[in-house]
């Protein structure tokens, strides 16, 4: 491998499972909630000068006599939504917290703390990085919250290295780690020998990148227990191919392997978990750049499955390599087939950033994913695999082309063109992801971003 895989940033938040002496409270106040102050006038008259309100997300340090700090508190508005606290890690003084008050369910609290203390600082030179001790609970899991605060920097960190440290070659060796990590079997299949195995459509796109596509392929488990694909997007770079797109579209390509980033940080918590799955993890990893053997706009290019699809754009390259992955997936016939893919604008006109749309062949376990993802707040909404609009990927010289000609509808006529190379599988679902927060919250600075992923493994866990 040409590049160095990074390790995963650090979380500077130390769990403790017993308090020190040195402690101090972390006070949770609803909004507009004056109960806390009744006995403590010195943090009421503070308050008051503070104008403190416990509107979400606000803190107020309360000194001591000498001035040192006695305790905080945090605006917890009506509690419904715990990401909030993501600002405290960067008001907090260095030392040892614990919470008063917590509410039920309150993993989710401390994940958002830690969330909010991420900073991506692998080309920075940063020095006495500020160290918290915060007391948990006797009833959060303390190696759940590890395990989900390490796969969330996990996938940022993927998705925020920039490509020239992150080609499809790097994005394998991200996989083998895995795979070592947790004695899994890796395998990958790259350059000419696309053609060979039949993977002709990831062999179009990544043919004119300076380092050859690849598919790679994970598998762990017990085969006798459900079986679980992933499918991933990995263009290390979008270029948009010949159909290039302007500077200000290229801006932010290095994210678009932000669907195989999610899926491996999907994978790496079924592993971590060792729960009862045979996963497959499958990722096409390409850039989708220019050269005399690049794609080009009106070519046929034949899939895995033995469908021709004709090439309005070359832009719309992320679709053709997954197209290829999920029919190599769906031959096993799994009980669940999941893809994740940073594919269409269109899926941001319709739903914004934070809530990515997913697309589902099963309508209960549709339902299933919506509810539970909005329970633990991590949002995905389910949009309709329309199928009079199948008609719009018509051609007149293919089976199908790669894009519509009227621009309606972009992430459901996306979604319905990979729905044609899925066919087998039990249960399959689509999540047109976004995969960056574009301006900051509380627990998510700007940059790549985990979503669904959280969703899909609480699901998981409960087959």
């Amino acid at each position: 491998m040409s590049r160095i895989l990074a390790p995963i940033t650090p979380c500077p938040i130390e769990f403790m499972t017993e308090r020190s002496g040195q402690s101090h409270p972390i006070i949770l106040v609803g909004e507009n909630d004056q109960s806390f102050f009744s006995e403590d006038t010195v943090a009421a008259t503070w308050a008051k000068a503070n104008h403190f309100t416990g509107k979400c997300g606000d803190i107020l340090i309360v000194p001591d006599n000498d001035g040192t700090v006695s305790k905080v508190y945090l605006g917890f508005g009506d509690g419904n939504d715990v990401f909030a606290i993501g600002n405290l890690f960067k008001q907090l003084p260095e030392g040892d917290w614990h919470f008063e008050h917590l509410p039920e369910n309150a993993l989710n609290l401390f994940l958002g703390l830690a969330l909010g203390s991420y900073k991506f600082a692998r080309y920075l030179e940063i020095t006495g990085n500020k160290k918290i001790r915060i007391t948990l609970p006797a009833d959060i899991d303390k190696t759940e919250l590890k395990r989900l605060i390490e796969t969330t920097f996990f996938v940022r960190d993927l998705i925020n290295t920039p490509t020239n440290d992150m080609q499809p070659d790097t994005i394998e060796e991200a996989i083998r780690e895995l795979g070592r990590t947790y004695s899994a079997t890796v395998t990958s299949i790259w350059g000419d020998d696309l053609l060979k195995q039949n993977f002709p459509m990831v062999h179009a796109v990544g043919r004119a990148g300076s380092v050859a596509p690849r598919v790679i392929d994970l598998r762990w488990g017990d085969e006798n227990h459900p079986k679980v694909t992933l499918v991933g997007k990995g263009v290390a770079f979008d270029s948009g191919g010949l159909d290039i797109k302007s500077a200000n579209g290229m801006l932010l390509m290095k994210k678009d392997m932000g669907g195989a980033a999610n899926v491996m940080g999907l994978a790496k918590l079924i592993m971590d978990a060792k729960l009862p799955i045979r996963l497959r993890l499958i990722v096409p990893a390409v850039e989708n750049s220019i050269s005399g053997n690049a794609f080009r706009p009106g070519d046929v290019l034949k899939s895995r499955k033995g469908l021709t699809v004709e090439i309005g754009n070359t832009d719309a390259e992320g679709r053709l390599i997954l197209a290829d992955a999920l029919a190599y997936g769906d031959e096993e016939k799994p009980d669940y087939l999941f893809d994740m893919a940073t594919l269409t604008g269109a899926a941001r006109v319709a739903l914004g950033p934070d809530v990515p749309p997913f697309y589902c062949n099963n309508n209960e376990l549709g339902q299933i994913i919506s509810r539970i993802s909005m329970e633990i707040q991590d949002p995905l909404w389910q949009l309709p695999l329309w199928k009079p609009y199948q008609k719009k990927l018509s051609s007149r010289i293919a089976d199908l082309n790669n894009v519509t000609t009227d621009g309606f509808a972009g992430s459901i006529t996306a979604a319905l063109f990979l729905q044609k190379f899925v066919d087998q599988a039990a249960n399959w679902a689509h999540f047109d992801i976004y995969g960056w927060t574009p301006a900051e919250k509380p627990a998510f600075p700007i940059g790549g971003e985990a979503q669904g992923i959280r969703a899909l493994y609480t699901i998981l866990k409960g087959l």
